[in-house]
């Protein structure tokens, strides 16, 4: 039985908490083989340093932030950056896509536009919008995280 055991876990891995947050994404859920372990989300040997380009995995995304009543509606591939320079209470969710995505919800949601930035006064469609893109999401970042990782995958 423990042979048998055993065949399995080298022959399909042994999902598990990694030692400590994947380098290249953050994950903490691995798959430890024999050989060493994956990290479960972007398949990154552990261990490994990523280099600069693969680091740097752009993703870009329309991100929606809570301020007070107000709800912004921006784009950036380095959210984590640009949210340190802007005052908000939450991020509410993120949506893949750049300048031409935002460009249409600030058409989408304009009659709650405030004049001349990029805040809309919270309303019902604009939060059902928000409710739709987070739904099944328990953390914004977490599935940011995600993006960034596949594009590591893909393009790494």
């Amino acid at each position: 039985m423990l042979e048998s055991h055993d065949w399995v876990d080298r022959e399909f891995g042994l999902t598990d908490l990694l030692p400590g947050p994947c380098l290249a994404c953050g994950s903490r859920l691995g798959v430890r083989y024999p050989s060493g372990w994956l990290c479960a989300v972007c398949e990154w040997r552990v261990g490994e340093i990523p280099d600069g380009s693969i680091a740097d995995g752009r993703v870009d995304v329309v991100y929606y932030l809570r301020y007070g009543d107000r709800i912004k509606i921006g784009t950036s591939a380095n959210p984590r950056h640009r949210f340190a320079s802007l005052p908000h209470d939450e991020v509410l969710a993120f949506e893949r896509g750049g300048r031409l995505r935002e460009q249409r919800r600030h058409a989408q949601f304009a009659e709650h536009r405030i004049t001349g930035t990029e805040w809309f006064e919270s309303n019902e469609a604009l939060v059902a919008h928000v409710t739709e893109l987070s739904e099944g999401v328990d953390d914004p970042w977490a599935l940011f995280d995600r993006w960034v990782s596949r594009q590591i995958a893909q393009h790494g």
